[in-house]
């Protein structure tokens, strides 16, 4: 029936979400969820809110949570906006702020929501090649553009730039909006938030699906100078005025402010994606230095595709991309240290059936 559709949809080329399966037994390490879930006051807040309020719309600014996230940067709540999860704040960013003459800039390996947007809305852009070490180089950044958004650190690579580096990307495109997707960055990246007050070009977008457990809640924010977060207002409010929740502002909000719980199971993340990586190193794979919940791998001869299948087979699910440059690596998010030993264990009877 597609004769109804409007004229846009038969060009669209949709983004493909991490497969969500109910397979028995699963390991899943295919979509960067945190293997450790949110905090108990997020859960114990959220329940708190059910109540007959629901029958009520949640506040449109969603006030308490942009406070929260102000207050701990040492803003205002007037440089924050929030959306539902950071691939709506990012929508509304690239409708907002980054369709311009000149065409927008991001690497030719990223996330792959982008080229979708882009698509979607009308967007010019180019693709900017990572170097040879799959790596960001700020230097090739330097040429005529409408705007530049950038993950860091990167996916599905996981790796990360310097913020000195960042801020020599924001300097020098004075003239362009700046975007920082920062979906990732508390796994062992800095953050340009620091640099809000001094650039009013950057934009900084981050989410709590990965560092604190919540991607069923879908919470995201940016945070950048005043007239940047008035454009995403004009543009949510022309979309959708509550795209919180009630149960997602206060979910959101106690999350935020358990710091304990943040940073030890941020710890336990950390040190599981460094003893995997270096057990991945020894199966012969050559492992992306990596600041995020996930790890990018190949294997010295055999191919991505076959991998991931055979480890399917097992119950054991990673993300392949079966695109130039990177159709032989495997994107593997980081579980307990439990769920990364029976991958492992996969790998190694995957590897000695493939090689037979």
């Amino acid at each position: 029936m597609s004769r109804f559709w409007s004229s846009i949809v038969h060009t669209l080329t949709p983004y493909v979400a991490g497969e969500q399966p109910a397979m028995h037994n699963l390991v899943k390490l295919n979509t960067n969820e945190n293997p450790y879930g949110p905090s108990p006051r997020a859960l114990a807040a959220i329940a708190a809110e059910t109540t007959e309020a629901l029958r009520l719309y949640p506040d449109p600014t969603a006030l308490k949570l942009r406070e929260a996230i102000a207050k701990s940067h040492g803003l205002a709540a007037n440089n924050v906006f929030v959306g539902n999860g950071s691939d709506e704040v990012l929508a509304h960013v690239f409708q907002a702020l980054l369709k311009h003459d000149r065409p927008l800039l991001f690497p030719d390996v990223t996330y792959s929501f982008f080229p979708t947007f882009c698509n979607l809305y009308g967007i010019s852009f180019r693709e900017v090649p990572l170097d040879d070490a799959m790596a960001v180089r700020i230097s090739d950044y330097r040429q005529e553009c409408g705007a530049i958004v950038l993950p860091n650190p990167n996916a599905p690579t996981g790796t990360a730039l310097p913020l000195a580096e960042i801020e020599t990307l924001i300097a020098e495109h004075p003239d362009q909006v700046v975007v920082i997707d920062e979906a990732y960055v508390d796994f062992g990246a800095e953050s340009a938030i620091a640099l809000v007050a001094r650039y009013p070009n950057l934009l900084v977008t981050q989410t709590f699906s990965k560092s604190r457990g919540l991607a069923g809640l879908r919470v995201g924010f940016a945070i950048g100078q005043p007239p940047l977060i008035e454009a995403l207002n004009r543009v949510k409010d022309s979309f959708n005025s509550y795209p919180l929740d009630r149960l997602a502002i206060a979910g959101a909000v106690a999350a935020w402010e358990d710091k304990e719980w943040f940073e030890e199971k941020l710890a336990k993340v950390i040190a599981t994606r460094d003893n995997l990586s270096a057990a991945l190193r020894e199966l012969q794979f050559e492992v992306l230095p990596s600041s995020a919940n996930l790890l990018f791998a190949r294997h010295a001869t055999l191919p991505g595709a076959e991998i991931t299948a055979q480890l399917r087979s097992r119950a054991i699910l990673i993300r392949h991309f079966p695109k130039p440059r990177i159709h032989d690596y495997l994107r593997i998010s980081i579980g307990t240290d439990d769920e990364c030993a029976k991958l492992l264990s996969g790998l190694a009877d995957v590897i000695a059936f493939l090689e037979r």
